[in-house]
């Protein structure tokens, strides 16, 4: 693995503190010739939010974004692997506290709530840690 995650984009908006660089996110199958069969193709828009950056640029311009593979693992942490932590660790709690079934479901399943209202406050706490790099394409 070399430790980066990289995507080509355009700039969309710049200024001199920040510039919005939109990727195009593709699927796996998104480039195989059989796509418009399956329902599994899928590509989307992504607007990423450059903060720090050095040298000249314009709108319009292709540029690629690079980011470390540990920020996507921090993504992953924060927005799969922790919250499914949380429910299983209610579940099994209550669950042997003898709560029914039904209600421990739905409590553990609950607890998604708070979490993810306290991840959108420190949303751009959060946001201060993912940080890209820019660089220009030839």
């Amino acid at each position: 693995m070399s430790g980066e995650i990289s995507h080509k984009g355009i700039i969309k908006a710049l200024s001199a503190q920040r510039i919005l660089v939109e990727i195009i996110n593709e699927s796996a199958c998104s480039a195989c010739h059989a796509k418009g069969m399956c329902s599994a193709a899928d590509m989307k828009e992504k607007e990423i939010e450059i903060n720090h950056f050095s040298g000249e640029y314009h709108v319009g311009q292709a540029v690629e974004i690079v980011g470390k593979t540990s920020q996507g693992f921090k993504a992953l942490f924060y927005g799969y692997l922790f919250p499914f932590l949380l429910i299983m660790i209610v579940l099994i709690t209550l669950t042997s506290l003898q709560f029914s079934e039904g209600l421990s479901g739905l409590l553990s399943l609950s607890i998604l709530i708070p979490y993810y209202f306290i991840l959108y406050i420190t949303r751009n706490r959060i946001r201060k840690s993912f940080e890209f790099e820019i660089k220009p394409l030839p």
